[in-house]
């Protein structure tokens, strides 16, 4: 395997949440494993008393939560476009340019709906289906995993 692919994928592993990486190309493969000092440690945050107020923007005893972050079981009514592989989303062809796909938007099968970069190539990903967007899930350069849910389409 060329190392100058070994090396872009260390950089595509370091840009993203993924801990471990293993390609196969024929008899050759590699595996690359992102080394932790120590184990994370997870702690519980302490409850504040009755009628305390919360900091760093967090709500009140009387103020309305946060919506939760959509997953797969809260997803709206739709075909679920899902990302291919690893990679940063990008909505349109360049910085500034017109996006591939919004809500609302009627596309066709076949449709750019959004570039997804990896390993500094550019992948168009398309719809599988005809429909509406009626939901694009992630942000423009957000880092998305495979199996992410990008876009809703209702057809």
């Amino acid at each position: 395997m060329d190392i100058r692919k070994v090396k872009k994928l260390i950089e595509l592993l370091e840009a993203s949440g993924v801990a471990e990486i293993e390609i196969k190309e024929g008899e050759e493969s590699v595996r690359i494993s992102r080394a932790m000092a120590s184990a994370p440690t997870v702690m519980a945050a302490p409850m504040p008393a009755p009628g305390m107020a919360f900091a760093h923007g967090m709500p009140g005893p009387h103020a309305e939560p946060t919506p939760p972050v959509p997953d797969e079981d809260r997803l709206p009514d739709g075909h679920v476009i899902e990302s291919p592989m690893v990679g940063t989303f990008y909505e349109a062809p360049t910085p500034g340019a017109k996006p591939f796909a919004v809500v609302g938007q009627k596309v066709a099968t076949g449709d750019t709906l959004c570039i997804i970069e990896a390993m500094k190539i550019l992948n168009q990903i398309e719809s599988d289906v005809a429909g509406v967007v009626t939901a694009c899930l992630v942000e423009n350069g957000q880092a998305v995993e495979f199996g992410e849910p990008l876009f809703v389409i209702e057809t």
